[in-house]
């Protein structure tokens, strides 16, 4: 069970920039859309993310480590995939807010507003909640936000597909392979 020339920072590197990809293009056609305060379509990217950590591991297990990988490995890999993606789309979100759709911050206030009507909330209460909001409301510091929220659900996505993809071989071998790193 030899690993391949493929190192798992390769692997991971390539199939986190895949989903990065994935993930700007869909952006991007949501914007087009008029959809990226769509939460429905938003939750689709769950979906990239988990079908991209699960190809890429499985991958990385078959071509690289002979068709076998502990679950520690796999969740390792797809931490790499999604900590890759996480930064490609991070930057591509400070690009988009900044350059591509300026007005990106000020359509985001007001989709918070119409959500805080839809609650009921009293105006007094609607204006100190989008100052408190607004104060907030800067690229680089939703960036962070995103950048956050995509290692911490993409954390969850890795725990559950790491699942699928492990699999065990001769456990000799791999304690082997283990003391041999």
């Amino acid at each position: 069970m030899e690993e391949k020339s493929n190192s798992i920072w390769k692997a991971g590197l390539t199939y986190g920039a895949m989903l990065g990809l994935i993930l700007i293009i869909y952006t991007i056609l949501l914007y087009v859309m008029d959809q990226s305060f769509n939460k429905g379509l938003g939750y689709v990217s769950f979906i990239f993310m988990a079908a991209m950590v699960f190809y890429g591991a499985k991958s990385y297990r078959d071509n690289s480590l002979g068709g076998f990988i502990s679950y520690g490995r796999a969740l390792g890999i797809s931490m790499i995939i999604i900590l890759v993606a996480g930064i490609i789309s991070t930057i591509y979100f400070l690009i988009h807010a900044s350059i591509i759709d300026t007005e990106y911050i000020t359509k985001l206030i007001a989709a918070s507003e119409e959500e805080l009507l839809k609650k009921g909330m009293s105006d007094d209460q609607i204006e100190m909640a989008l100052s408190m909001q607004k104060k907030m409301m800067k690229p680089a510091i939703i960036g962070i936000f995103a950048f956050l929220g995509t290692a911490f659900w993409g954390f969850i996505i890795a725990l559950l597909t790491s699942i699928f993809v492990k699999k065990q071989g001769n456990s000799y071998q791999e304690a082997m392979q283990d003391i041999e790193e």
